[in-house]
């Protein structure tokens, strides 16, 4: 392979890299109706410019190995996010980096102290224990069985219910 090919080759892949316009892929749990809502709040503020990207973890598409190798039960247990170099941040820190990108950044702020931040991740880990229950939905281990029924089902093209 001659060195203009090589270099070819780099520029396009350093192309590929520069020309995502996202600057951080949030993972959602698009069956939960407290999360719907805070992702439509934020698909406002980011009103088309295409920041964000929303990733439902609960699509029967959803493909782990594209979004950072994040598989869906570990989805479900936090919030996760994943940033253009592959990245994979978590709980608070998600939070604030969408709010900052969408130029929001004061309101998690604080949460960049290392006391605040560790009670914030604290808290928000209660929250996220608790999550399914208070949206009345079934608990983790329900609904990964569930979706796995539902994989099956259409990889296999048949379905005992």
């Amino acid at each position: 392979m001659s060195a203009s090919n090589i270099q070819s080759r780099e520029s396009t892949a350093q192309k590929a890299s520069n020309s995502t316009s996202w600057k951080i892929k949030l993972l959602y749990d698009g069956e939960c109706p407290l999360c719907v809502r805070e992702v439509n709040f934020l698909r406002k503020r980011d009103a088309g410019r295409g920041l964000v990207a929303f990733v439902d973890i609960a699509d029967e598409d959803y493909n782990p190995e594209a979004h950072g190798g994040v598989d869906f039960e570990t989805a479900m247990g936090r919030i996760h996010a994943v940033l253009p170099d592959g990245t994979v941040i978590k709980n608070v820190e998600v939070f604030r980096r969408v709010y900052e990108t969408l130029g929001m950044g004061w309101v998690y702020a604080i949460t960049k102290l290392p006391v605040i931040g560790a009670i914030a991740d604290m808290l928000y880990g209660i929250w996220a224990d608790w999550r399914l229950r208070l949206t009345g939905r079934p608990d983790l281990a329900a609904i990964i069985a569930d979706r796995q029924k539902q994989l099956e089902c259409k990889t296999q093209g048949r379905c005992q219910m």
